[in-house]
């Protein structure tokens, strides 16, 4: 090996690590304790070691988005895959809508970082990154197939999307019983698959 490679190799890992603290402290604290001061106490590097990765916060926030929406998208293909194929599409949808929440709840912090703060991603766009797209394409493998003739796939998409991150931040926000949640995806797989 490379003096370059090895250099490429132990930078790839200071970033890894970077992301992995980031991720570890906004979940134990929040993302407003999230720092480049703590960050650098917690991994033993100085700023400017961390500045030569990230020129600031939004960008971490963005490397966590885009891990987190990696993983989002797995949990989302391991449930459907796993759903039995006695249960046909509804049930396919259903485990999507709970793997979905289930990672929101799971993973606050991540899910903040994908979809509620700034980490200069573009969504919906040419230039959006892949893992963000893929998260979107694998909603998007489910549900196109129960939505609906002469509806647009990806409208339908966004659509149930949107329900799913209404029903995940307003139940972390404690806005919406508890107790009720199983059947408010009951509800929404429902009304919104007709097959």
């Amino acid at each position: 090996m490379s003096v370059q490679e090895r250099k490429e190799r132990e930078r790839a890992a200071r970033e890894r690590l970077i992301v992995a603290t980031a991720r570890e402290l906004a979940e134990e604290q929040g993302w407003d304790a999230v720092t480049t001061r703590r960050l650098a106490e917690r991994i033993e590097y100085s700023q400017p070691v961390l500045y030569s990765h990230f020129r600031g916060k939004r960008e971490i926030i963005g490397a966590v988005a885009l891990e987190g929406a990696a993983e989002l998208a797995a949990a989302v293909r391991a449930a459907t895959s796993a759903t039995p194929a006695a249960d046909g599409p509804r049930g396919r949808v259903a485990a999507l809508a709970h793997a979905y929440l289930d990672f929101a709840a799971r993973n606050p912090a991540v899910y903040d970082a994908l979809f509620q703060l700034d980490g200069g991603l573009a969504y919906a766009r040419e230039d959006t990154p892949a893992p963000l797209k893929d998260a979107f394409a694998s909603l998007l493998e489910t549900l196109a197939e129960v939505a609906g003739d002469g509806v647009d796939p990806g409208a339908f998409t966004e659509t149930f999307w949107a329900a799913l991150h209404g029903l995940a931040t307003l139940t972390r926000a404690g806005r919406l019983p508890p107790e009720y949640a199983a059947s408010r995806v009951e509800l929404l797989v429902d009304r919104l698959v007709r097959v």
